[in-house]
This record gives structure tokens, C-alpha cells and sequence, in this order.
């Protein structure tokens, strides 16, 4: 009966018998947070979000060839690139 039972007790009843859960409860955690960290960096840091349209208008124009916005790139060395667009 749980009637008596603090949080934590009745948390170690449940799992107590049920241990094939808890790497489930483990891999679900840490893929929904992956996945809002992953979010929250795109809200972040992705040039073609603009959170603030006074100060800065279109934040993509801004960008030099040299800046990484994306995750990861497999063959580019942006430190190499040069510019091949124009100023507006």
C-alpha cells in the first residue's frame, strides 16, 4: 500500500520491480533534452532567425565567410573562404 510512502519511497517500490525500465527512462530523458538543446541552439545562433529587428534587421548580411552557423561540416575549412558577394 502507498498510502504512507514519501515520493522517493514510492519511486524505488515502482522501479523495484520493474528494472528493464530504467534504461528506457534514461535513453527518453536524455534524447528530449538533446533534442531541446538542439532547438534552443538553431533559436540561438542560426543567421536566419532575428529576434531583434531594431538593432539589427537582417543579421544574414552581417556574416563573413569565414563564420560556421552550421553544426558540423564535414570537408569545408571556412577559415579559407573568401568573399564572393557584395556589400549591401
Amino acid at each position: 500500500m502507498t498510502l504512507g510512502l514519501t515520493a522517493r519511497e514510492r519511486d524505488k517500490t515502482f522501479l523495484r520491480g520493474r528494472v528493464r525500465l530504467i534504461p528506457l527512462f534514461i535513453f527518453i530523458g536524455a534524447g528530449g533534452s538533446g533534442a531541446a538543446l538542439y532547438i534552443m541552439r538553431l533559436a540561438m545562433f542560426n543567421p536566419d532567425v532575428c529576434w531583434d529587428k531594431k538593432n539589427n534587421p537582417e543579421p544574414w548580411n552581417k556574416l563573413a565567410p569565414t563564420d560556421q552557423y552550421k553544426f558540423y561540416s564535414v570537408s569545408v575549412d571556412y577559415s579559407k573562404l573568401k568573399k564572393d558577394r557584395p556589400d549591401f
